[in-house]
């Protein structure tokens, strides 16, 4: 059996916070870089001038990537803009 020591709980601390301080930055780096890529159904709706019905219809038919999280849809962005390009 091994006695630990106020010591070897410091730097198990100290080990453990640089841990999770890069684990951190490494997710703030991720959710920057992608910050803006899932919009909420009314942002979609008042940016591509669309009904909700019309979203709605995209959604269902397997047109655009959505995802739906406690009850809100978010719509990637790129998906949407890429779609009424290619309607042009």
């Amino acid at each position: 059996m091994e006695i630990i020591t106020k010591q070897d709980l410091q730097s198990f601390k100290e080990e453990l916070m640089v841990d999770f301080d890069q684990l951190l930055e490494k997710k703030f780096n991720t959710v920057s870089s992608t910050q803006f890529e899932w919009l909420r159904s009314k942002a979609i709706r008042k940016m591509m001038d669309i009904s909700p019905a019309a979203l709605q219809n995209l959604r269902v038919t397997g047109k655009i990537r959505y995802k739906k999280i406690m009850g809100s849809y978010y719509y990637n962005k790129t998906d949407l803009l890429n779609l009424f390009e290619d309607a042009k």
